[in-house]
Formats: structure tokens, sequence, C-alpha cells
């Protein structure tokens, strides 16, 4: 039945009456709509001032003083445009370069002599204008390898004419002619840069340092140098180290210029990326896959390993581009060969069909030893291939390897590329002789000079926070790190419903029990003896993880009484086991229980010990806290009620494009305590870095966001003015009247800045902060090493502070955060600030590979996707979400 009754005329017998007619004389007034309220934009806050807490210290750092001669002059930006002769436009990488240095040959005095700063693809920049606003040019190249070759050069378009081929193809390089366009586009005062000295960024200071950084690229590429973004990386098989798989670690260097307190400075340091062992292919692959011989290779993996990879080819030494395998085998796959020598009724060549290796063997006479059994190397196009016999083949070198490594390779390239502090230090002194910048035109027209020396800075050491342990008794780390031995945990937890399970991993498990309650006893935890201990069946071993999972859980459902407060899951290996990921999945997400995963080797009463600091934060304990937390008297935030969240987002390794991105947030819980944290994490679009979704809205009553690394500085009035809107909502969500104060600080780790201790070959030590001279001229940023560095280098964060609605000190601001580094519930060392939440992505990472094998095969997806010259560009997939946990876990601190 309808809700009210209609008249006869359809009119509801509550409507209201028409309105009063206008009278003629008079001019109805049009309202005018409120002015909409301009949204505020935030900008980073400036610094208030410099801290004064700690024993002062003299520090060095890999930031050299660069000195700016003339700042009248401007530099031009021209853009770029080359196409080929034919009106095609240039769309490699690489050739660039080239043309232009031709067009500087050839043109040199249309262009008046000008010297270019060119960033190999659409901007070119001067020191002063060219003569016209618009020049074209046609040069030709005669060295261009031929990565576009039509076939005319190549093994394949054969003929067989008393050896005038094998002229042909030894000849390395052909001709191209290109048409270059330069067009001005813009004009940047170098005035600009001193105004970045005062702290008076604009876009035109931001471009004017962007210049020099690509004079500088320039420079390294003028050298052969493999450019990635502000890294370069020689030609020098010094600097390579084998991290297996037949990939190799590249150490080479990274510059760029930044402006600081103490004026421009020049940032170098050491860096490293993955390239592809160079030499035979064939050693390549064997090494990729780890095969015995060349005959037991997986060509369906080795032909995804070698697309987009350049070759040289024996005797010729030419370049080519691999674009696939033959079908057949060397020694079975047919191609046609012109006879010049033998006509058709036509007048025409006859072609005589081949195979290729009788084609190298008795028309080359090019001996071949292994080839006749293995696929061909395909260098030509989809509707014309080129074969070549594979043991003819050579990767040539600095070609980036750009899928996920291993994680044997991983730990292969952190132990070979440590550098101890005196030893990075001379390294980059020598680099920057090397690089002998004094001479190059460009930096000298504009009046840069670099000095040598590394830059002197005052830092301070803070000590360390007193920290609570059990029994009320106080202890003082020592160079950041503290141990349990004879103390007892400040809230040991009970741990009653406990169970093992042991996937066939070798080890007494009675006796690791026992030993595992005789220091929880030391430790203050009472563990009652477990219910059962659950042994994998012999014949599940060979199962897939999956399976052996699923099994395992039959097995403790059928002898369980009831759900277990606590599992400990022994896993036969000790890293990357393939079981982690579903047991981590069953628990948290579909039976809610909370599970410490270890591998049984080399047990003893520390390795217990840390363990039982996991379990216990897991179980809802605390290890220890800080003595300011009890007191209370943090500044600022032991007074007022406060929440403090840490935010990071978890990448795809290069190369996995396609692999959703994670988002964590940690937040504190339980006031005034700041030792207790909460953990949510979502995926997101593939190498997003802002997270999308701290506040989703899905309901008047629900909100599905995450509320419940390192952010780039390009990034930062992203962050104030999108994340923290979306907290603020989510707070407003809550309570609409709540209108919490925020401080905002964004912590870098992925920086170039190193300091060193003059004259000392240890790193600096725990608790060095720094915030002048090589900090931001304006902006309120400061260095801080919490923890001490035991190998390599230690690598200060960064912390941008950028915004204060409190009002805290700098000395209360960088004590907070010193003292935030001790809070980690897992450890006895101190740590970066951020760990928690890196910590809360590296715990659900396994899970969720799980769940999006679902969708694709993580090696596969990596491997079809990925392209040698660098990551492919992000597309719009559907993002799969993880699984959500059990209301009981994921309250708990799960990611310890």
């Amino acid at each position: 039945m309808d809700s009210f009754e209609q008249d006869g005329n359809g009119a509801a017998p509550d409507s209201l009456p028409p309105p009063p007619p206008v009278p003629p004389d008079v001019v109805p007034i049009k309202a005018e709509p409120e002015p909409a309220k301009k949204k505020v934009v935030r900008v980073p806050m400036a610094r208030r001032g410099l801290g004064s807490k700690g024993q002062k210290i003299t520090l060095l750092t890999n930031h050299f003083k660069v000195n700016v001669g003339s700042s009248d002059g401007h530099f031009f930006h021209y853009c770029v445009s080359l196409y080929y002769e034919d009106g095609r436009p240039v769309d490699g990488k690489g050739v660039g370069r080239k043309v232009i240095e031709r067009v500087q040959e050839t043109y040199g005095n249309e262009l008046a002599g000008k010297d270019f700063a060119y960033d190999g693809e659409k901007s070119l920049f001067t020191v002063g204008a060219l003569p016209n606003n618009k020049h074209e040019f046609t040069v030709v190249l005669e060295d261009v390898t031929s990565n576009r070759n039509n076939g005319n050069a190549s093994p394949d378009a054969h003929d067989d004419s008393n050896g005038q081929d094998r002229k042909r193809i030894k000849r390395p390089y052909q001709s191209k002619t290109f048409k270059v366009e330069i067009s001005f586009a813009a004009k940047i005062p170098m005035q600009a840069i001193q105004n970045a000295l005062r702290g008076q960024e604009s876009e035109n200071s931001q471009e004017a340092l962007r210049v020099l950084d690509i004079i500088l690229r320039q420079h390294a590429a003028k050298q052969g140098c493999l450019l990635v973004r502000q890294s370069f990386f020689q030609n020098n098989p010094d600097n390579f180290t084998d991290i297996g798989g037949g990939v190799l670690g590249c150490r080479g260097f990274h510059s760029s210029f930044r402006a600081s307190q103490g004026g421009l400075s020049l940032n170098i340091d050491v860096s490293t990326t993955m390239i592809i062992r160079p030499g035979p292919v064939v050693d390549f692959l064997l090494a990729n896959q780890n095969a015995r011989d060349p005959y037991s290779l997986d060509w369906t993996k080795a032909k995804r390993s070698l697309k987009n990879l350049r070759i040289k080819v024996s005797p010729s030494n030419q370049e080519y581009k691999i674009t696939g395998l033959s079908e057949q085998l060397c020694k079975d796959q047919l191609f046609s060969l012109k006879q010049k020598s033998m006509k058709n009724d036509n007048g025409e060549a006859e072609n005589l069909e081949i195979t290729v290796y009788d084609y190298f063997v008795n028309h080359r006479n090019i001996q071949l030893r292994y080839s006749a059994d293995l696929p061909c190397i395909n260098v030509g196009k989809p509707k014309r291939p080129t074969y070549i016999p594979l043991e003819l083949c050579s990767l040539v070198s600095l070609q980036r390897y750009t899928k996920a490594l291993t994680t044997f390779q991983r730990a292969s390239l952190v132990e070979k590329s440590r550098q101890k502090p005196q030893e990075r230090m001379t390294v980059l002194s020598s680099a920057l002789q090397r690089s002998n910048y004094g001479a190059e035109p460009m930096l000298r027209s504009c009046g840069v000079s670099i000095s040598t020396n590394f830059t002197q800075v005052e830092g301070r050491v803070l000590p360390a926070p007193r920290l609570k342990v059990g029994n009320g008794e106080d202890f003082f780390p020592r160079n950041g790190r503290w141990n349990f031995n004879n103390k007892k945990l400040v809230e040991p937890t009970k741990i009653e419903r406990w169970a093992v399970v042991n996937f066939s991993a070798r080890c007494d498990t009675n006796s690791l029990v026992r030993d595992l309650i005789r220091c929880g006893d030391m430790k203050g935890i009472r563990i009652d003896p477990p219910f059962d201990v659950f042994q994998e069946s012999n014949q599940n071993r060979r199962c897939s993880p999956l399976v052996r999972v699923e099994k395992m859980f039959e097995d403790i459902q059928s002898k369980l009484p009831g759900a277990p407060q606590f599992l400990l899951c022994l896993l036969p290996d000790r890293k990357n086991s393939d079981l982690y990921g579903p047991w981590k999945k069953k628990n948290l997400s579909e039976f809610g229980i909370v599970t410490q995963c270890m591998a049984p080797t080399r047990v003893n009463d520390q390795y217990l010990t840390n363990l039982l600091l996991k379990i216990n934060a897991k179980l809802g304990g605390l290890n220890s806290m800080l003595a300011i937390e009890q007191t209370p008297s943090i500044p600022v935030v032991s007074k007022v009620p406060t929440i403090i969240l840490g935010m990071d987002v978890s990448h795809g390794s290069p190369g996995q494009s396609d692999i959703p991105s994670i988002a964590a947030v940690v937040s504190s819980r339980q006031w005034p305590l700041i030792s207790r944290y909460r953990a949510s994490v979502r995926t997101q679009s593939p190498k997003l870095e802002m997270i999308d979704s701290l506040f989703k809205k899905v309901s008047d009553k629900e909100d599905e966001g995450i509320m419940r690394d390192g952010v780039s500085e390009s990034q930062f009035n992203q962050v104030l003015n999108i994340e923290l809107d979306q907290v603020i909502e989510a707070c407003k969500f809550l309570d609409e009247s709540w209108n919490p104060k925020f401080v905002v600080i964004v912590a870098q780790k992925n920086h170039h800045t190193k300091f060193f201790q003059q004259g000392s070959p240890d790193n600096v030590p725990p608790g060095t902060v720094i915030d002048n001279k090589i900090c931001h001229p304006k902006n309120n940023d400061f260095y801080l090493c919490a923890h001490a560095g035991m190998i390599g280098t230690t690598r200060p964060t960064h912390y941008h502070v950028l915004l204060d609605q409190i009002g805290f000190s700098a000395d209360d601001l960088q004590e907070l955060v010193h003292s935030l580094s001790y809070v980690y519930q897992r450890s006895t060392t101190a740590i970066s600030v951020g760990e928690n939440s890196d910590l809360a992505l590296t715990s659900v990472c396994e899970s969720f590979q799980l769940v999006v094998g679902t969708f694709m095969k993580f090696e596969d997806a990596s491997e079809t996707n990925s392209s040698h010259g660098g990551v492919t560009a992000p597309g719009a997939i559907s993002v799969p979400q993880l699984p959500r946990l059990k209301e009981n876990v994921c309250n708990s601190m799960f990611f310890c």
C-alpha cells in the first residue's frame, strides 16, 4: 500500500499551494551561491631552531662543497625531437646521445659553439641562448649498431656469391640518417640556485639543480657508463661481484646536487645495481638455471631470460638484440639461402633450403662444437627471423638485471657489497678524483667548481634512554644494545593451551620443549607442557606446501579438544620455506591462532630467549619499556592523550610491475604507553607510494580504511594534503567534534648521506643526531643514527618534520624519535624508527603471495612482464585484497 493517497488530479492532499505571481514591476533578485571555502594547502614547516642536547662530536660526511662562480646568467631549456629519414620518430634509447654529439660536431658554428647538457631523451640545456629559437638539422651516423636491422646485414639474409656475403656480414656498422629538431622551451635563471640556498625554493631552483645533475650524467655517459637515474656504473670487472644465477652486483656511484644550510653541495655515495654476467650466452644460461650442461636447459625459461638482451656475434663482432629462439635445433632449423650464381627463368636468384648449422659450418667455414643440438638465437623480426648458433653469441656488458633476486642472491649481494667506513671514504675520494669534473666544459661555463674534501659537520650523541625490565629493575643499554641475561620481562604472559607442529624438521622435540619451558621460567613466562607434538607423516612430505599445511591442520583438529592459544611451528628450512606463507595464512586468517615459526638449527638459550620475546609480544605481554613511559614523563606525549602512527609501503621487486604493493600502518595503543602497537595492512596499486585507503567509508557506521618508505621529497605535499586529510576524515568519522593536533614526520631510509668519524675506523656511535650544515636551508629536518653499525657503514635515517601543531622543541622531538628506536619488542638493539610498520609488512607478505598465487604464479609473472631496460610501467590491474585476519589476532602484535 502507498504511503499516501492521491486525489483525482494526482496531487497529494497535503501538497503546498502554488507560489503567488510576481508583480510586473518587480525584478527578482538572483540568489548568489555561497563562495566555496578555499582549501588551505599545507606546505612543509620551517625549522624553528636547532637542538643542543647530547655530547658534541665532529664528523665528516660524503657531501662535497660546490662553488658557483656566477649567478647572473641563464640556463636555456630546449626540447629535442629525433626522426629517421622517412619521418618516423626515433623510439629507441641510446642513439640520442650519439646523434646530438654529431650535431655539435657538424653544426658547431650554427650553434655558436655552445656546449650542451643533454638528458639522452627530450631535454637539452645550454648556458646562454642558441642563435635561434628553433633549429633543424640532418646528420648521418656511420656507427649505429643494427639493433633495428632490416635483415641486410644479418646472418639470415645469406647468399652464396663467392664470399661477398661474408664481407658484408663482417662489416660491423651501417649508416643512418637522422633529422633533429631543437626548439626553445624555457629560460631558467642561475640566480634560482642562490635563492634555493636561502630557502626560497621554486620550480626554477629545482630545474636549475636538475641541469647540474644532467651535466654529471652526461659526463658519465661520455665515459661509457651505464646510467641508472642519478647513479652511474663503469665497465670495470674490478667493480663486479658474482651473486649467483648468472647475475653480478655492479658497484658504481650516486651523485646529486643538494641545497643545504652550508651552501650547495654534491652528495656522492657508493651505489650498486644488478647486471647480467657478460660473456658467452651459454655460460649465463647454465648459471641462471643451475644446469649441468647445455642439453639439460629449460629453453622456455631461457627464452624469457634472454629476450631483449644485447649480444655480440663472433667473428663479425656485430651487435644485436635478442628477439627469441629458433623453434628447431640448429641442425634442423631451415632457412632460404639466395644462390646468386643460380638464376631461375625470370633471372632471379634461386633459393636453397639449408640448415643454420650447415650454413655456418660448410658455407662460412666456422667450426661449431656443441650448437648443433641446441636452439639458435633469433635476432630478427617476427616475419623475418635471423638465426645465429648459440656458441657464437656473447652477452655485452652493463646490461641491467631487473627481475626479482632470490633470497640467496640478496644475501650474497649484501655480504659482498659491505664496506667499512674508512674503505667507503677511500673509494669515494678516488671516484671523485677519477671523475675529473674540473674538465667538464658545461660546469666550467657556468662557473661551478667542486671541492674534493669531505664536508665537516657537528653532531651530537644523545644518551640512550633508560629501560624498565621485570621486577621494576632499571636497565641502561650500551652501544645501542642490551640483553635479558638474568632479567625478567616487564609483563610476562602465560602459555597454557599450546602445541608443537613439526614439518619434518630434524630435532629432538622433547629436548626443545624442555629447554623452552626452562628459558621461559627464567624470563617470568609460565609455560605449561604442550598438549601434543604433531609430527608430519612421511607420505605428506612430498605434497605441495598448501596440501602439507591442510593435512597438518586436519590432524590438529582431530586431536585437540579446542582451539589452542598458541602453536609453535618447526620448519625444515632455515630461510625462505615454502610452508611459511600457507601456514601463516591458515593460522591468522582462518583460525585466529597466534603462531611462531622457527628452524631448529643451532638452538641455544640465547636463541630461545629471542624466540620468547616474539612469543610474549604476540600473546599480549610486554618485554621492556621506556622508563619515561612508566613515570610517565615523555615530553608533551605523556601530558595529552596521544597516538603514534607509523606507515610504510612495500613494493614488488624491480620488474614485478604487476604485483600489488602492500601498505601497513601501525599505531600505539594503551596511552600513555608507546611500546604496544596494533597493525593494519592493505594491498594497493603497484608502485603507488602514497597509501590510498587510510580512510574508506562504506556506510554511515563503518570505515574499512587502514586507519583503524619512505616517501620521496617530491611527495611531501601529497602527504600533507592527501594522506593527512584522510587521517582527519577518519577521526571525524569517529567523533565529529574531535579536532586532534598533528605532528607529521617522514622517515627516509633510501638516501645517500653517510657520516664518518674523522681518523677512526669505527661507525658513528648510536644516538648521533645532525641537524646543521648539510640539512635543508629552511625546512625542519635532521639525521639520526639510532642504531649501532656492526657491519658495513651505518645508514642514518633522514627525518623530515613536515607539520608540528603541538609545538615540540628541536631537542624534545629528536629525543622522542630516538626513544622510539628502543621500543621494538622483538629485538634487544636500537633500530631505525619505522621498523614496526616494516615488520607488519614482512609478516604478511608471504601470506599475501599465496593469495596472489591463485591469480598468477609470481615467478612467471615477473619474467613474462619484465624488460631488461628497466621496470615496466604499471598498468591498471585489479588489486587482489589480503585475507582478513581474525579479530582476536588482528588486535595483537602478530607481526612480531
